[in-house]
């Protein structure tokens, strides 16, 4: 599959997702928190905080920040390492699985949407 998208479309694309998502009331993340998100849904186990800081190239305190708020509201879990108890790993959860899911449908929508020519507000040319 071939897709080929200006920076403008694309952008356009995920503006949608977004505005969707604000309208349905979904849990509102900061960038962080939600590349946080997807790096422990989309990438092969096991998560930790310092190998999350490591992936993302930021620090160990940005990601327990942004764990912390995910950990709230209940779309990633921490639970102690069985094999190094100094360790925590960070686990995946049913309303995480939710969430991404339900945004991945949003983007395929807004995308779709792109497609078949809904500007939705941009100008002509894009």
């Amino acid at each position: 599959m071939s897709l080929s998208l200006s920076d403008l479309q694309a952008l356009d694309i995920w503006r949608r997702a977004i505005v969707t998502s604000v309208r349905r009331d979904a849990p509102d993340l900061s960038a962080r928190q939600m590349s946080v998100l997807l790096t422990v849904y989309l990438m092969p186990p096991p998560h930790t905080v310092r190998g999350l800081a490591q992936q993302l190239n930021v620090t160990k305190p940005v990601i327990t920040r942004a764990v912390d708020r995910l950990g709230e509201l209940d779309l990633v879990r921490r639970k102690t390492d069985p094999e190094d108890r100094r360790s925590v790993l960070l686990q995946r959860t049913v309303k995480g699985s939710v969430f991404l899911r339900e945004f991945g449908e949003l983007i395929v929508a807004a995308a779709k949407d792109a497609v078949d020519g809904d500007a939705s507000g941009l100008p002509p040319k894009y």
